[in-house]
C-alpha cells in the first residue's frame, strides 16, 4: 500500500512526516519570529491581526483558543479588546510558546491565559468548551486542513465563532507577478539575515502558494459545519480572513 503524501512547500512528503518538519521550521526561527514578521509585512501583519479583531469584535468574559497561537499576539489582542475573558493558546511548537511567554504582555495577562503544547488536528479539549476559535498564518502548515477545521467546529460552543487568517490568492496576475519576486527572492534573504535561516522562509513562502485559494477555503469551512461563512480579503489578497459561526 502506497504511504499517503502531502506538500511541504514545493516538496511531497509523508504524511507522517510533515508535523516533525513544521515544528522544525518554528522551532528553529521561533526566537526572531516576531522580528520577522515585521521585516516581511513592514509591520502590515499587524494592521491584519487588527483587522481581525474588528471583525471578531470579542466581548467581555469570552474564551479563546489560539491554534497555532505562537508566541502570543492573537491571544494579547483578544484580551485587551475584549477586557476580560480567557485565552488558550495552542502550538506545536513548544519554543514559539517559551518566547511568548517571555513577552511583557504575557506577564501581565498571567492569569487570563494559558499555554498547551498540541495538535491542532487533536485538540485537547473537551467538546462545546470555547466561545472564540481563532488561526493565524497556521492552518497552511497543517498536514490535512479539513481535520483542523472539523476539531475547531467540535471544541467550539453553539453559538461559537471560527476566525482563520491566512495568506492568500491576489486576483490580479501582474501583482501577484510582483508579489512573488518579493516573496521567493527577498523574504529567504531576509530569514538568512535576520534569523540565520533561509530555508525555513523558503518554506513558508512555498507553503503560501500551495494553500487554496479564497473560495475552495470557504467551501472546507462549510465542510466542517459552520454557518453564516464568509470572507474578507486584506491587502488585496494577500492576506484573507475567513469566518463562520457553529449554528
Amino acid at each position: 500500500m502506497n504511504e499517503k503524501t502531502t506538500h511541504f512547500g514545493f516538496q511531497e512528503v509523508p504524511e507522517a512526516e510533515k508535523a516533525d518538519r513544521v515544528r522544525g521550521v518554528f522551532g528553529s526561527v521561533a526566537s526572531k519570529y516576531d522580528v520577522m514578521n515585521d521585516a516581511m509585512s513592514f509591520g502590515i501583519h499587524r494592521l491584519w491581526k487588527d483587522a481581525m479583531m474588528d471583525w471578531l469584535a470579542p466581548r467581555p468574559g469570552q474564551r479563546l483558543l489560539d491554534v497555532a497561537g505562537g508566541t502570543g499576539d492573537i491571544a494579547f489582542r483578544f484580551l485587551k479588546r475584549a477586557g476580560h475573558g480567557h485565552a488558550t493558546v495552542l502550538d506545536l511548537t513548544e519554543p514559539m510558546l517559551i518566547e511568548g511567554r517571555k513577552r511583557a504582555e504575557a506577564a501581565q495577562m498571567g492569569d487570563s491565559l494559558d499555554w498547551v503544547v498540541g495538535d491542532a488536528m487533536a485538540l485537547p479539549f473537551e467538546d462545546n468548551s470555547f466561545d472564540v476559535y481563532t488561526i493565524s498564518f497556521g492552518i497552511r502548515n497543517v498536514t490535512r486542513p479539513q481535520e483542523a477545521l472539523n476539531e475547531a467546529y467540535r471544541v467550539l460552543r453553539p453559538g461559537g465563532r471560527l476566525m482563520v487568517l491566512e495568506f492568500s490568492q491576489i486576483p490580479n496576475d501582474l501583482m501577484q507577478w510582483a508579489y512573488d519576486l518579493y516573496s521567493f527572492h527577498i523574504i529567504p534573504r531576509m530569514g538568512q539575515a535576520i534569523a540565520g535561516d533561509r530555508d525555513s522562509y523558503q518554506y513558508l513562502v512555498e507553503s503560501i502558494r500551495r494553500f487554496p485559494d479564497q473560495d475552495t477555503f470557504l467551501e472546507m469551512v462549510r465542510a466542517a459545519g459552520f454557518g453564516n461563512a464568509k470572507y474578507r480579503n486584506l491587502s488585496l489578497g494577500i492576506a484573507c480572513l475567513h469566518s463562520g459561526w457553529k449554528l
